[in-house]
């Protein structure tokens, strides 16, 4: 079992969004967690457009999902919200496969005018599907540096706000864990 999954929701294969989800994810492996990234461009185009519940793709993550202690959530900003990809995705899992889990999410734009997508797009979908939305992280496209994966967050301040979401992603899946413990 993964402990942390990361659900990238860009039609890109190399996005800034991405890189960010998965700094975070590195973030949280140094603490000890394991991690495992599932992108929507993962999945034929057609078990997303036809809504193939009965995927064997789409079955093996909605079980990755659900065994998850914790979720990274990353998307470009389209339209003043996550991306249609991303949303396909959503839909094809498990009515309960976020329930109870910190999700911590991402989003990325070419400017801070979307800054508020997380908050009205993203985070009331993560609370639909029964997700426990941290407050998440918005980057501008060029605080992020693309030639640098292993450190991809170019600026001082953007690169401390994602250490310390990571570091409450961990924490809410430790007082998960302990109280699970104790029932």
């Amino acid at each position: 079992m993964t402990d942390i999954i990361i659900l990238t929701g860009s039609p890109s294969k190399h996005s800034r969004s991405q890189l960010a989800a998965n700094y975070a994810g590195k973030l949280a492996e140094a603490q000890g967690y394991s991690v495992k990234e599932i992108s929507v461009t993962d999945f034929a185009a057609e078990d997303l457009i036809y809504a193939r519940f009965d995927s064997p793709a789409i079955v093996e993550a909605g079980q990755t999902v659900s065994s998850a202690k914790g979720l990274i959530i990353a998307s470009p900003v389209y339209k003043a919200a996550y991306t249609g990809v991303l949303k396909a995705l959503l839909d094809l899992l498990p009515q309960d496969a976020f329930k109870n889990k910190p999700v911590l999410p991402i989003m990325t734009g070419g400017s801070p005018a979307h800054l508020l997508a997380i908050d009205y797009a993203l985070k009331p979908l993560i609370a639909n599907l029964k997700g426990e939305p941290l407050q998440g992280v918005y980057l501008c496209d060029h605080h992020i540096n693309k030639e640098n994966p292993n450190q991809p967050v170019a600026d001082e301040e953007t690169g401390v706000r994602i250490n310390r979401q990571a570091n409450q992603l961990v924490e809410s899946i430790r007082r998960n864990h302990a109280a699970s413990a104790v029932k």
